[in-house]
């Protein structure tokens, strides 16, 4: 049985980055991934001649120069800026919130009339906010709020507003001016050949194994290596034995329309809460596509159960309290846990290839 210097357990990008710089460093490497293939959640794969991203859109965004060259040292990143719209029981609106928004929304032309409107909003809520909705209004005010916050934000948690902690939502992007860029980074865009291929060429040089579990065999695995790096949930890694993390899930509904431009733009969020689904991706819009037909996704929010894709923590006081005591015993494992899942935190991608990259700096 081959022996490797290192055993990563998940191929996504976490993962992959660490490997990269592993085999750069002249070590061998041995892929775990339970998946039918490379990339995590940022899988890409090919229909209709469209780049679909299978597990949500993923805009690439940093204003971290060395990972930005990073990434494009691998493969061509194209110049997609995203500039989402909000659908209101058919009411559109720009976002995120600027004056696009905030014209249309109060009938206003100037940022000072802008400022007013909502400085007058916001007004209603005195003294510390005691939970998101109060949070929210005393940031955006009302209208806003309940435009373009409440119903989304109730459907991605499955939660009231007012029975969800204020700090979840510790600022909002207001911007007044006329600008629908939804991310303030330097540097945006998506590889032109699609996540996976990027991830692809993170790879190269490992040994990658599909449709593996490492959890189910884990001593034989260890055993094959010097060290490893884990990416899944940590709390799975342990059994589960002081308690499961919660998180929440995603259900997607993809479907093939025979139709060359679905909705104009790639990304539209369901902002009411009669619409079940939060939004509709357009996938060909990543890319400037032309093609003859179009593909499209609904996102359904979901509570996660065992079993289940874990994607956005619940970070809430008690989900931390229980992710410290499971990182406490990873401290004693002698295994390097690193990503999303086993530092249940909410990473872009950019944060993600950066603590790869940090991680493969101290350890190689």
């Amino acid at each position: 049985m081959e022996h490797y210097d290192y055993l990563v357990v998940g191929a996504g990008l976490f993962g992959a980055t660490f490997a990269h710089e592993a085999v750069n460093a002249g070590k061998t490497v041995l892929v775990l991934e339970k998946r039918n293939h490379v990339a995590g959640n940022i899988y890409t794969e090919k229909v209709e001649d469209i780049d679909v991203h299978r597990y949500g859109a993923h805009i690439f965004h940093t204003s971290d120069k060395t990972v930005w060259d990073y990434v494009n040292a691998l493969t061509e990143f194209n110049h997609f800026v995203n500039s989402p719209v909000a659908n209101y029981h058919g009411e559109m609106y720009n976002m995120p919130f600027n004056m696009n928004t905030f014209s249309k929304m109060f009938g206003v032309s100037t940022p000072a009339e802008a400022k007013a409107v909502i400085a007058k909003e916001r007004a209603e809520i005195t003294g510390e906010p005691q939970n998101l909705e109060e949070q929210a209004i005393s940031l955006v005010g009302r209208t806003v709020y309940t435009k373009l916050v409440k119903g989304y934000t109730e459907k991605q948690w499955g939660r009231d507003c007012k029975d969800l902690p204020a700090f979840i939502i510790k600022r909002l992007p207001v911007r007044y001016t006329y600008d629908n860029n939804y991310f303030n980074d330097k540097y945006q865009g998506i590889p032109e050949e699609g996540y996976t291929k990027l991830v692809e060429k993170l790879l190269d040089g490992c040994d990658v194994r599909l449709n593996v579990n490492f959890l189910d065999d884990r001593d034989t695995w260890l055993s094959m290596a010097d060290r490893c790096v884990y990416t899944g949930p940590i709390d799975e890694f342990y059994g589960y034995r002081l308690g499961k993390l919660e998180y929440r899930s995603l259900r997607f509904e993809t479907e093939v329309l025979d139709e060359e431009n679905h909705q104009g733009v790639a990304v539209v969020n369901y902002t009411d809460r009669e619409t079940p689904y939060t939004r509709i991706i357009e996938h060909k819009h990543f890319n400037f596509g032309t093609q003859p037909k179009t593909v499209v996704t609904r996102e359904y929010p979901t509570e996660w159960e065992e079993g289940m894709e874990p994607y956005y923590p619940v970070n809430n006081e008690s989900n931390g309290e229980l992710y410290r005591k499971y990182a406490a015993l990873a401290e004693n494992e002698g295994i390097l846990f690193g990503g999303r899942l086993a530092q249940y935190k909410y990473f872009d991608m950019d944060d993600t290839v950066a603590a790869a990259l940090e991680l493969a700096k101290r350890e190689l």
